[in-house]
């Protein structure tokens, strides 16, 4: 199949119905990918009843044209399947994808792993390493979620061995036509521990402080987080692994900068869309990638 007919025309399965997962199968059938949404519990429910529903940039609800599905065959075969769930059902998740016979899974997940123990489940080659940029939140049972600003996170992948491959071409088709910015990165595990480096301090400030939407008016916590941002920052560079680049102007800028930063992202509009409303479902989530995080630099 050539990297042409894949783009234009691809079968995509997005396996989790939640905010990214929905937002991504909104955007992708939007732009003329025949998509499926695997969905569970009162979330599969909601979709079989009303339909994957949307807000769009006019706060009119819409319709996505995608299919719903509680079942998937071992012979039910796509081009990509979207993994979109939470860090504690990878593995599970993984465990039902290893029978199916698609070629590629791209697991947009947040994980400290290298990787190993997810292609031992499902096998050789068939990760596709990657992590949205997008937040949000669902209502009511609509969606009401965008993308997160290119100059802050587009949405990342690459293949595990590094190197740039007919399905990671394919895959920048797909994004391309459906307007989603993306950045191909020669590492994803040095991108996610990066990535983590950053967020899980700002998770730190915000699941422990009350009324949690008014942490950024308390300039110690703020300074507090610049801080360890920096510190975990300079750990990872000085082992070679810090990415993408711009971190590197993070870690030089004085911390009075960063607490700034930090400040104009938490008390407006992207604070809310992309940070608390996730963290407000997922706390426990956010304790668990702490420990995961420094346990690997205590480890290391």
């Amino acid at each position: 199949m050539s990297d042409t007919t894949v783009s234009e025309n691809s079968k995509i399965l997005i396996y989790g119905a939640g905010v990214i997962g929905s937002l991504y199968a909104v955007l992708l059938s939007g732009s003329g990918c025949n998509v499926s949404v695997y969905a569970r519990g009162h979330r599969l429910s909601a979709l079989q009843e009303k339909g994957l529903l949307y807000s769009d940039k006019k706060k009119q609800v819409k319709h996505a044209d995608v299919r719903i599905i509680d079942e998937l065959a071992d012979d039910d075969i796509y081009d990509f399947i979207f993994l979109t769930v939470r860090g504690d059902q990878a593995l599970p998740a993984l465990k039902e994808l290893a029978g199916n016979k698609s070629s590629c899974i791209v697991t947009m997940i947040n994980t400290i792993s290298d990787y190993t123990i997810w292609e031992e489940i499902c096998g050789t080659g068939r990760i596709l390493p990657a992590f949205p940029g997008a937040g949000g939140g669902i209502e009511d049972d609509v969606l009401n979620a965008a993308l997160t600003p290119a100059i802050i996170q587009p949405t990342t992948f690459g293949e595990i061995t590094g190197e740039k491959t007919r399905r990671t071409a394919a895959l920048s088709g797909i994004f391309k036509r459906a307007k989603i910015p993306y950045e191909i990165v020669p590492d994803m595990h040095a991108w996610q521990l990066s990535h983590l480096a950053m967020v899980v301090p700002l998770g730190d400030a915000c699941v422990d402080y009350s009324p949690m939407e008014e942490v950024w008016r308390n300039r110690n916590v703020m300074r507090r987080t610049a801080v360890e941002i920096k510190r975990n920052f300079n750990w990872f560079a000085r082992r070679g692994m810090l990415s993408p680049a711009k971190f590197h102007l993070v870690r030089h800028c004085p911390v009075i900068l960063i607490a700034a930063g930090i400040r104009w992202f938490l008390r407006g509009n992207m604070g809310e869309m992309f940070g608390y409303k996730h963290i407000r479902k997922a706390p426990d989530e956010m304790r668990v990638l702490h420990e995961e995080l420094y346990g690997y630099m205590k480890e290391h």
